[in-house]
């Protein structure tokens, strides 16, 4: 009876390792490993099949062909499942996918894969592991592909329904599936039983196949020669072919609907020869639709929603009228700190057409909302205050300010009205409505600063915006109009020229909370000749002299230290801001603090004011997150328990 391990010789010093092959066999079938996908994927894997799956423009037509089928938002969480050395996953990325991952038994594909990643410069997580066991979340990714032929490799049917059913788990609700695999029926009829190619100069493989007895699987034996060393490998294993009615049937047992078949992909081998299982694939996708699956609560630990700004729309806030590469690094930044925090289990909502959809049937899923949505709903900063009442309209708990608040504070000139009717100080300054078209009686002295009256982020605040003469005044009104519309109204303000101020709350008034290390801006990088204001470019403008501006320590009298605490305390709990609040001032010229705006849901970025003041104190990044997640959770608590009491 004839050896079914073929023997492996000793290697020797100078000598790579050879086989022994076990010559003709009758039956390919009884030599197949049930698990021979453990063995098979390795550097031979890659010598022998690199005319397609080491061919980067094969793989650029291959994810062209999918992004037309399916179009995949760069924001999206995906998963290529059974990745092999990644090359999918890293092509995705190179299009601006940032939330890549790739899976895949072989340790050796893995490791090429993130040392090809490194090499391009891409982030994508691989991981080692079983299609059948995924390890991830239930719930997490918006797309999972299994590309390249990649299902059908398990001995039993039933495995591979299981990795179909991990997947429809791993889905989000609406998530889609794509798989190409071989066209079984095709395969039935036109596999080549045997074949032979060489490699390269050095290498040269052969090919034998049959049908398996149940003319379900096609067996293939492989045997590679280097012209030296002779047989390298000598190699079997078995594919199961699906056909498309068979296909179907499967993901339909395993949860999907929308089941379609799309167009054939076919894929060329530079070296014309042997394609096999690659010669001939069918597309074929499938969605997700169920319900958010109710989390199990961990004790000590809680599940927090985080509701952020919608990338896939425009944003005239920033510079190009889109987020950009800061932008997401920016929100990188926040998911690293907040995975940080290990009391916490994190969720992220951005999806603004889908956010009512997707938070009323993943309200159970959560304790807690960490409204971060400062953009606003649909990313218009006049409906920030949308947010919050969405979720008010849904009972869910959330932080920051309530709607209410978020309308003071929007309309700065009655913030100002508020304060000066509680006797805090405020610049001198009048309102320029829409009518507005001269200045007759001006109220008040050059210089004075120009701005939106309604508005954040620094928006429409430029050097421009200091004006001296009547003129300038005019230009300055025009360029705010242009940008922000002829009929809203303009505020303008007594321009102060002290130091420049701002005071951080983390916490509620007057029980709980913690008055931030005070800062000031350092405006002596500037030339002489600019005027010393933190207004847009200062936030968004790499190239501008103010992008060097930064805050320290404000040098300031204890007892200016104490009143600018106290008013902002009183104008917390006036305005019913809630958990965190950022106040901004300006001294005048008899050192006099005066109020210029009060933040709610203040900016959350790493190196916003907030995170530089947490950071005098010695609390980093993560450590601020977490001030203002146990701030929003006593608060919370105590509410329920008033509403208990009732």
């Amino acid at each position: 009876m004839e050896e079914k391990i073929a023997k492996i010789n000793k290697p020797t010093k100078n000598k790579v390792a050879s086989l022994a092959s076990i010559g003709p066999v009758e039956d390919l079938e009884s030599y197949v490993k049930a698990d021979w996908w453990r063995e098979i994927f390795n550097a031979n894997y890659l010598r022998t099949d690199g005319d397609v799956v080491e061919d980067a423009e094969i793989t650029k037509n291959e994810i062209s062909l999918l992004a037309s089928i399916i179009p995949l938002k760069q924001d999206s969480y995906v998963m290529d499942l059974c990745c092999g050395q990644g090359r999918h996953c890293i092509e995705l990325a190179k299009r601006g996918h940032r939330f890549m991952h790739g899976l895949d038994r072989s340790h050796y594909l893995i490791t090429r894969a993130k040392a090809v990643a490194k090499r391009e410069g891409v982030s994508i997580l691989f991981k080692e592991g079983d299609a059948r066991k995924v390890p991830f979340p239930t719930d997490t990714f918006d797309f999972v592909s299994i590309l390249g032929n990649s299902f059908g490799y398990f001995e039993s049917l039933q495995d591979d329904r299981q990795v179909l059913q991990g997947v429809n788990r791993v889905l989000k609700p609406g998530g889609s599936l794509v798989i190409d695999i071989t066209d079984g029926a095709y395969m039935k009829e036109s596999f080549q039983p045997r074949s032979w190619e060489w490699i390269d100069k050095n290498y040269f493989v052969c090919r034998e196949r049959s049908l398996s007895k149940d003319m379900k699987r096609l067996v293939s034996r492989e045997v590679i020669t280097h012209v030296t060393k002779g047989v390298v490998a000598d190699q079997f294993y078995a594919e199961r072919l699906y056909e498309r009615d068979d296909i179907q049937q499967l993901l339909k047992e395993a949860g999907f609907s929308d089941i379609m078949i799309h167009s054939d992909m076919c894929t060329d081998s530079k070296r014309n020869q042997d394609l096999g299982m690659m010669e001939r694939r069918i597309i074929i996708t499938g969605v997700v639709k169920k319900e958010w699956t109710p989390v199990k609560k961990v004790k000590d630990k809680r599940t927090v929603a985080v509701l952020m700004g919608d990338p896939r729309l425009s944003d005239i806030v920033k510079p190009n009228g889109t987020f950009d590469d800061d932008d997401f690094q920016t929100i990188d930044r926040l998911k690293e700190a907040l995975a940080s925090l290990k009391e916490y289990s994190i969720y992220y909502f951005n999806n603004h057409s889908k956010y009512m959809h997707d938070l009323f049937n993943a309200r159970k899923k959560f304790d807690f909302v960490f409204n971060l949505c400062d953009e606003g709903f649909g990313n218009d900063a006049t409906k920030e205050l949308h947010v919050p009442a969405l979720l008010e309209m849904l009972d869910i708990p959330y932080s920051g300010g309530t709607p209410q608040c978020l309308a003071f504070c929007y309309d700065k000139s009655l913030v100002r009205g508020i304060a000066h009717e509680m006797g805090i100080p405020v610049p001198q300054a009048f309102l320029i409505n829409s009518e507005n078209v001269a200045f007759i009686d001006f109220p008040i002295e050059f210089p004075v600063l120009v701005k939106p009256n309604f508005g954040d982020s620094s928006f429409g605040i430029t050097q421009q915006s200091v004006c001296n003469t009547v003129e300038e005044l005019e230009n300055a009104l025009l360029c705010v109009r242009t940008k922000m519309g002829f009929d809203r109204p303009v505020l303008v303000e007594q321009f102060l020229t002290g130091k420049d101020i701002s005071v951080g709350i983390i916490g509620n008034p007057p029980e709980s909370y913690r008055a931030l290390p005070i800062i000031e801006e350092d405006y002596s990088v500037l030339p002489d000749d600019m005027p010393k204001i933190c207004g847009y470019e200062a936030k968004w403008d790499p190239s501008s002299p103010y992008w060097k501006l930064r805050s320290i320590p404000a040098d300031l009298p204890d007892e200016t230290k104490e009143f600018l605490v106290v008013s902002c305390i009183n104008l917390f709990k006036r305005l019913e801001c809630r958990d965190y609040a950022r106040f901004d001032w300006r001294l005048d010229d008899n050192e006099t603090p005066r109020l210029l705006e009060v933040n709610p849901n203040p900016g959350w970025c790493w190196d916003g004011h907030l995170a530089k003041m947490a950071k005098l104190e010695g609390r980093e990044y993560p450590d601020m997150l977490r001030d203002i997640l146990h701030a929003v959770e006593r608060r919370i608590k105590k509410e329920m328990t008033k509403t208990a009491e009732v």
